[in-house]
């Protein structure tokens, strides 16, 4: 009698395993991003906009804009030179325009005037 039994090298079935995750995964990720998308189209007919949609952007909150501004301050003196400004491109290009007191030194005040326009 001969048996049945097949040997299937270790490789083979890494392989498999490997194939079902990848198609797993693929299958997840399009299912969530149709997922994602499916609340954006509006019923035809209705011509109303979605929840999703109408929400307007909101900018950084007081306290990100309070850490950011820590962060940047590297000589911690409440205030940032040109030098400091360097940490945020777009305040070290409007450093002038920002500097609202013209001392040249952005105050944690101008920079969040000029992080929420």
């Amino acid at each position: 009698m001969t048996s049945a039994f097949h040997f299937i090298p270790n490789f083979e079935i890494r392989s498999v395993a490997l194939l079902t995750a990848l198609t797993v995964g693929a299958a997840m990720a399009a299912h969530a991003q149709g997922a994602n998308t499916g609340g954006l189209k509006t019923p035809s007919g209705s011509g109303a906009p979605s929840a999703q949609s109408a929400a307007p952007p909101s900018g950084p909150t007081n306290q990100e804009v309070g850490a950011a501004f820590i962060r940047a301050d590297a000589n911690k003196d409440g205030k940032l030179s040109r030098q400091e400004a360097v940490r945020f491109p777009a305040v070290e290009q409007r450093f002038d325009q920002i500097d609202a007191n013209k001392d040249q030194f952005v105050s944690r005040e101008e920079f969040e005037i000029a992080l929420k326009s």
